[in-house]
């Protein structure tokens, strides 16, 4: 764009000024996206202003993504919009009507989700129901969870979700720039969340057994304000962290303030209950249980448990919205908890999930490939070459999700839902083996 057309559409002459009116030219594709903006240098000139106003307001556009590089590079358009987007967990490849078998979504299977019907008749004699009280947790929630949580002394609050969870801790923590460590690799709305909030992430590597104290030592270096990991079974790879391997985690982590935030995503469908640091830590942990994979997609429901301080620091900021989390929703899912045929029916389809991964994996092994962890509605497959195997499962008509979007430091991986019954599991087993033969050696291990 030249510099004259450019000043003909602009009449601001602040550094304010001119971020919202050149936002307003992209928003209505006056400035198309795409389009290289003038030099700041010849734009400054041409305005009469200094250089740092014109600076300043393409600062204020490439923090919510409006416009992106600098310097040297130039300026340029990525966006039509201020509000910003979870890029990863909108970023899903279109495969049209080819697709015969779709692994992308390792979600829940409806069929295995616990019957509401006797939830949802208890729900309207839930404690204070309608009322403004903003309480943190519902009577009936808080009894239904504290039994067999994982550590004592700790103060629970019900969030819409275990992401709003994690949202709401980071949110207490980060300031923009700020560095958090969390294992790699990880959930992928983890990473939305963290570039929103304007994080530094540091990955830290992983084993059979769960983070490795080494790179968290290494990651502690850089003085984080959160680790973030998932002590029980891992949703990407099923893996768990051991305790001698939590044991290791505590010694490196001790005299240290970096706060741990401690993600269960399988409650109700892992074989084990997970370890926490919580009992070593309980002043600087936030422990989270998502429900929706054991008793549905529609709970957008969890508990994180922490200090009482850090749990008012919490509700202060759900004040500016939501305030509490609905007691029709925590009745319901208390109910769902504690109802002996509705735990029957969570440990049916903790069963049933087990089985459909493991005769994925042991066609695999069939064909020399072995897949390690358990308890994941996926498996975690290393390959050769990951764009190569997605073409060739594609080819095939199966769609699976890239590793590279689970990771910070990309690592040719494939993810591989199992979660629903496969009728072509013979069929899946062959493409995917097709698509990591390029591999050396017979054998994988993830």
């Amino acid at each position: 764009m030249d510099v004259q057309s450019f000043v003909e559409q602009v009449s601001a002459r602040t550094m304010r000024g001119i971020a919202l009116e050149v936002a307003e030219l992209i928003r209505s594709g006056a400035i198309p996206v795409g389009t290289q903006l003038p030099p700041v240098r010849d734009l400054a000139e041409a305005f009469g202003v200094s250089p740092a106003t014109i600076s300043g307001a393409w600062k204020q556009l490439r923090a919510v993504r409006m416009v992106s590089g600098g310097g040297r590079t130039g300026t340029w358009v990525r966006g039509d919009q201020t509000s910003l987007r979870p890029a990863r967990y909108e970023d899903f490849a279109n495969y049209g009507e080819n697709i015969q078998a779709d692994l992308r979504f390792a979600s829940p299977d409806p069929e295995l989700l616990p019957d509401l019907q006797h939830a949802l008749a208890k729900a309207h004699l839930a404690h204070n129901l309608h009322s403004y009280v903003r309480e943190p947790i519902s009577l009936e929630l808080k009894a239904a969870i504290a039994g067999d949580w994982p550590y004592k002394d700790c103060t629970f609050t019900a969030i819409n979700g275990g992401y709003d969870g994690l949202h709401a801790a980071l949110q207490m923590v980060i300031v923009p720039g700020a560095t958090v460590a969390i294992e790699d690799p990880t959930t992928l709305r983890a990473f939305d969340i963290l570039e929103k909030l304007g994080a530094r992430v540091i990955g830290v590597d992983c084993d059979s057994q769960g983070p490795l104290p080494e790179s968290l030592a290494a990651a502690l270096q850089q003085r984080p304000v959160a680790f973030v990991y998932q002590p029980g079974s891992h949703s990407l790879t099923g893996k768990r962290v051991s305790p001698s391997r939590l044991n290791q985690l505590r010694k490196v982590l001790t005299g240290k303030s970096t706060l741990i935030i401690e993600l269960d995503g399988l409650a109700g469908l892992a074989s084990a209950p997970p370890l926490t640091l919580g009992s070593a830590f309980p002043e600087r942990t936030v422990h989270i249980r998502t429900f929706s994979k054991s008793l549905g997609t529609d709970f957008r429901l969890a508990v994180f448990s922490s200090t009482e301080k850090f749990a008012d620091q919490v509700q202060a900021y759900r004040n500016f919205r939501e305030g509490w989390t609905s007691r029709i929703l925590q009745c319901i899912a208390a109910t769902l908890l504690t109802d002996p045929e509705s735990l029957r029916e969570v440990a049916t389809a903790r069963e049933t999930y087990a089985k459909r991964r493991g005769v994925l994996t042991d066609a695999l092994a069939e064909r020399g490939i072995t897949v390690s962890g358990q308890d994941a509605l996926c498996i975690w497959l290393p390959v050769s070459d990951q764009q190569y195997a997605l073409v060739t499962l594609a080819a095939r008509g199966i769609a699976v999700q890239p590793g590279s979007r689970f990771q910070v430091t990309p690592r040719p991986h494939i993810r591989v839902a199992t979660s629903f019954g496969m009728d072509q599991v013979d069929t899946i087993a062959d493409a995917l083996a097709q698509a990591v033969g390029a591999l050396d050696g017979p054998i994988l291990r993830s």
